[in-house]
């Protein structure tokens, strides 16, 4: 509990910057806050949580487990790091950064809830505070035409989902008579479910899969992720996946999982066309941004696949695909970012001759593009390798077959970066990487190299 207000406060403070004068100091601020409040969430894990403020409980609102602390954990450095990246993203911008930061910090208390509710008001909440506020981050140029039209479609799309969700909480809860996960559960082991109960389940996990941009909901995700500003593309492609992953695997782990059988089939048909019709459009792409929107929801498939086969207790293996998936993606952010700017181009071509100018930087891009590829010995290699297993054991063998070709498909279109970095040539434009991508940059590819390396520790987190 003190992890979310902790994060609310600091969120607040970042409001109160702009009126004391401290946009200079803000990031640096934010950057220690963000690393205390990290601190005590680990401090949480072998502590019970206080679930109460002052007379008001909030047990059955809330709860503040293993699995929330760890992914909690996961969204804080995920913030950290692109909070750091933020310090020269908005160097040109400094008299917005401290509304550009308050809202980021908002989109990660969205998260916490997501990792921690236990009512679905509450999961309703979380899912709210963050989409809004990265509805505002994605059309956040307001003289950037592209940037007005992503922020405008994806409000509107996440307007129909949230309509979606809000019906499906109140068929649920029309037929269980409860928002609360124990209630629900009681419900679902009497003899007698009402089809209101199901049509109220399915609403609220299409509204679910269209957070994470899995087909057939992807189509809102290639426009806005382009029309937005890279570092906010770079927040949805992590921060905000990675939430609504953590979401839906709780949702269906603690109160509907009786009803897994019925949401088998859906799920294996939603898998299936996720992997091929992102694999097949990535292939096609031109613009890194679109290529890396469609290999976004590829990872969705994959991270898909232990919901499906959650009868196994998969938290560790969705926990373990979310780190590796997030450090290599933020990773390649940190490069590209830089190449973007360099080149003033978002297409292939601005790696063209990469190797040239700067062979650390184009060797990164490297481990980081064959680790989403899963290549071993990278800790993408054992994302995978951890999710198939436990697919495996649940008996979709068949499933984690079209799984591994479509990872070999996936490297035709990574391989497409990485020729054009090594074999094409360089043009006479200089490569700048500051600082502070740098830091981003080395840190993700350790920790990459690292986690592939030794994967048991952080494997055996959640069991």
């Amino acid at each position: 509990m003190s992890t979310l207000l902790y994060t609310s406060l600091l969120g607040l403070c970042c409001m109160l910057a702009e009126v004391l004068n401290l946009r200079k100091l803000l990031v640096p601020l934010v950057i220690i806050g963000l690393s205390f409040i990290f601190w005590v969430n680990f401090q949480e894990w072998n502590t019970p949580s206080d679930l109460t403020i002052g007379p008001v409980s909030l047990a059955n609102m809330v709860m503040f487990d293993h699995f929330s602390i760890a992914f909690s954990g996961l969204a804080i450095i995920i913030a950290i790091l692109l909070f750091i990246l933020s310090a020269n993203y908005y160097s040109n911008e400094e008299k917005n950064l401290s509304d550009y930061l308050s809202i980021l910090i908002f989109a990660l208390v969205g998260a916490l809830v997501m990792f921690s509710f236990a009512n679905l008001a509450m999961l309703f909440l979380g899912i709210e505070i963050l989409s809004i506020s990265i509805y505002i981050m994605a059309g956040s140029r307001r003289f950037d035409k592209r940037s007005n039209e992503s922020g405008f479609k994806y409000f509107l799309m996440g307007a129909f989902a949230s309509g979606f969700l809000l019906f499906g909480i109140a068929l649920v809860y029309g037929a269980a008579g409860s928002f609360e996960f124990s209630k629900i559960t009681q419900y679902l082991n009497s003899s007698d479910i009402h089809p209101m109960f199901h049509t109220g389940v399915l609403l609220i996990l299409f509204a679910l899969l269209f957070k994470v941009s899995a087909v057939p909901f992807h189509f809102w995700s290639p426009d806005v992720y382009e029309g937005a500003p890279v570092l906010i593309t770079a927040f949805m492609s992590t921060l905000v996946k990675v939430a609504a992953f953590g979401a839906i695997y709780r949702l269906f782990n603690t109160a509907f999982v009786g009803i897994i059988p019925f949401t088998e089939p859906i799920l294996y048909a939603v898998i299936i066309a996720t992997l091929f019709v992102s694999n097949a459009i990535a292939l096609q792409q031109q613009n890194v941004k679109r290529m890396l929107a469609y290999s976004g929801i590829s990872h969705a498939g994959y991270m898909l696949i232990a919901i499906l086969s959650m009868i196994n207790k998969t938290d560790d293996a969705l926990y373990f695909y979310s780190v590796s998936y997030a450090i290599a993606t933020i990773g390649l952010f940190a490069l590209v970012i830089s190449t973007f700017k360099s080149n003033m181009s978002e297409q292939f071509e601005a790696f063209n001759g990469l190797s040239k100018k700067n062979p650390f930087a184009a060797a990164a891009i490297t481990i980081f593009l064959l680790s989403m590829a899963g290549i071993p010995p990278l800790a993408g290699f054992f994302g995978k390798y951890n999710l198939f297993s436990e697919a495996v054991s649940a008996g979709y063998i068949n499933l984690v077959i079209i799984a591994v070709i479509n990872s070999a498909i996936s490297i035709y279109y990574y391989f497409k970066m990485i020729l054009a970095m090594y074999t094409k040539p360089a043009d006479e434009k200089p490569l700048v990487i500051t600082g502070s991508y740098w830091t981003v940059a080395v840190i993700c590819l350790l920790l990459t190299i690292i986690i592939g390396v030794v994967p048991d520790s952080l494997m055996q987190l959640l069991r």
